[in-house]
């Protein structure tokens, strides 16, 4: 059915309606611009969620997470950091998809409705003119008409009249005559403007306003049309995530299976063993040797006591014997109960018996740690000592690798004079010399204790073997050759064998000079699981299956930085699959 038809008069409804249908348009891109702020605030609280449950570095939580338990939990939190992403790009599509195309739809479609309705208060005013013209002619012919039959009478008059003279008569003659000429004319021009409006208002209601109201009728089904489609945008934007959240759902589900409570039961022996071995039997102490004496100086207790094999305690015979037992001021043979030696046992710690005993008992009483731990028991003993010639071969290596950059900015400051004084640097390399020298010192001290320590543990078996840090394997002339084996319970270093294989070179300012232009190294490559359309600065596009080169792992931003021959972005790291290259120097998980 047409609008031009049907509402030929309903110009003023029909605007109203229109008007209607943009606001509908302009309340919907609204609602989606809700969602998209929802999608987002959701978002950045479930990250601020997973910030908060993160462990803290260099902190106790850090060796919590060595758990089965917690590394799920920890798996749990990097989930959500990308469930949290698949949100960020819901509220994105929806804005570029929707509310962006939506807002220029609707300026465009306030343009055209105004021109359509432009139109049609212009034919309405024509043929408001028309109208008038038509009514002014009417009644001017009705004027002349009526003027015309005046002076037709007067004439009539006049000439009946015997009175008046022949001269008046032929004036009243004439003046009836020109305003029956002036009606003829009034006639003629208003027939011709009567025709010529009936012509306009056939042309307007039958060709001008059928038309204005066709065009504004499909304005109005493009607009329904319109904003149909942005509802299956919309529920398509949601439909293209579910994978991928499913996915991280499913990496949830993985992770808890991974749990392992044997394994975290290991764990908390290894985190808490002392290397003592268990007490043995608590020899019989016999409190029945003064009442034997007393017993064999009496008598009438042997008259009594003859023909009997051996005493029986308990009763009343308990109750005669202690205050024989009691009498007895010997030092040597008074003892406490039992079970007050029981309970002591229990509850103190085991005591190592050597000269450092001292030493120890003193620093606690100063509230001072020793230097070699010595007032842990030998297997955490040993376990700190380990940690500690550990973060020495860090320092001592991060100090070598400011050494080399020195030495390496020295020789470009030689070759090129005009760049800087060579001189300058020797102050700097001699104080980094020295500080390798004095870590090196230090880490052969902590090398030696840790010797001595192994010395005393029992034997444990070669898989728990390694040996104590990175810096004995490139140095192996400057540590203490007693500890080159290093012997740990079994997982008792599942950290720091991970940070071991993991360090992290340290930049220095002078690294950084010569080193901006270089492009960063390939840590490993990626497999793009979805097709991804880089929009924002510093992202770049990806098509599913398509694989290429990773430069830095995700930080926990959700985010993996990658490069495709010469060009290089971040794409979001739940859409690849990573597989790095743990010989890479600068490969780092980022759990």
């Amino acid at each position: 059915m047409s609008w031009g038809i049907e509402l030929w008069d309903q110009f003023d409804n029909l605007e109203k309606h229109t008007q209607w249908g943009i606001d509908i348009l302009e309340k919907y891109i609204k609602f989606v611009k809700e969602r998209t702020e929802i999608e987002l605030s959701y978002a950045k609280q479930l990250r601020n969620l997973a910030k908060k449950y993160q462990p803290k570095k260099n902190s106790k939580e850090e060796e919590e997470y060595r758990y089965t338990a917690c590394k799920a939990f920890l798996s749990t939190l990097n989930e959500m950091n990308d469930y949290a992403g698949q949100h960020e790009v819901i509220s994105e599509n929806m804005t570029s998809h929707i509310t962006v195309e939506l807002a220029r739809y609707v300026q465009e479609l306030k343009q055209e409705r105004k021109s359509y309705f432009h139109d049609g208060r212009k034919a309405q005013q024509h043929i408001e003119i028309c109208w008038k013209q038509l009514e002014s002619s009417k009644r001017r012919f009705e004027r002349d008409c009526k003027e015309a039959d005046r002076a037709q009478q007067y004439f009539e008059k006049m000439d009946a009249d015997i009175n008046v003279t022949k001269a008046d008569v032929e004036k009243a003659r004439q003046q009836a005559q020109v305003r029956h000429q002036m009606a003829e004319d009034s006639r003629a021009d208003y027939s011709s403007i009567l025709q010529k409006f009936n012509h306009e208002q056939h042309e307007y209601y039958h060709t001008h306003i059928p038309n204005i109201f066709q065009k504004i009728q499909e304005m109005e089904e493009r607009r329904i049309l319109r904003i149909g489609e942005s509802m299956k945008t919309y529920a398509e934007v949601d439909r293209q995530v579910i994978p991928i959240i499913g996915k991280c759902l499913d990496e949830i589900v993985k992770a808890a299976e991974s749990i392992d409570q044997k394994n975290d039961s290991q764990l908390v022996i290894e985190a808490y063993k002392s290397g003592f071995e268990p007490p043995g039997d608590i020899e019989f102490e016999d409190y029945t040797q003064p009442m034997k004496r007393t017993v064999s100086d009496n008598s009438l207790s042997n008259s009594r006591g003859e023909g009997k094999p051996e005493l029986k305690f308990g009763g009343k015979s308990k109750g005669k014997l202690w205050p024989f037992i009691k009498k007895n001021k010997s030092p040597k043979q008074q003892k406490e109960p039992l079970s007050h030696r029981f309970n002591e046992f229990m509850t103190s710690k085991p005591k190592i018996h050597c000269f450092r005993s001292l030493k120890r008992g003193l620093s606690l009483k100063l509230g001072a740690a020793p230097e070699d731990f010595s007032n842990l028991p030998p297997e955490q003993r040993r376990k700190k000592l380990q940690q500690k010639v550990d973060e020495l071969n860090k320092e001592i290596q991060k100090e070598m690798d400011q050494r080399d950059a020195i030495t390496k900015m020295k020789d470009v400051y030689l070759k090129n004079p005009q760049m800087g004084d060579p001189a300058s640097l020797d102050h700097k390399l001699t104080e980094v010399s020295q500080n390798i020298d004095k870590l090196r010192l230090e880490a052969q001290k902590f090398e030696a204790w840790l010797a001595e320590v192994e010395g005393r543990l029992p034997a444990r078996s070669d898989q728990a073997r390694r040996q104590s840090g990175m810096y004995e394997a490139q140095n192996p002339t400057t540590v203490n050759n007693c500890a080159q084996d290093r012997e740990s319970p079994d997982g008792s270093y599942t950290e720091e064998q991970s940070q071991e294989s993991e360090v992290k070179v340290l930049a220095t300012d002078f690294d950084d000079e010569f080193d901006d232009e270089e492009p960063l190294p390939a840590i490993g490559t990626c497999k793009a699981l979805y097709t991804f359309e880089g929009q924002n600065e510093g992202t770049i596009s990806v098509v599913e299956g398509e694989t290429l080169y990773v430069i830095e792992e995700d930080k926990g931003d959700g985010w993996t930085r990658i490069r495709r021959n010469e060009e290089e972005g971040y794409v979001p790291t739940s859409y690849v699959e990573v597989y790095l290259d743990k010989n890479a120097k600068g490969a780092k998980t980022y759990i």
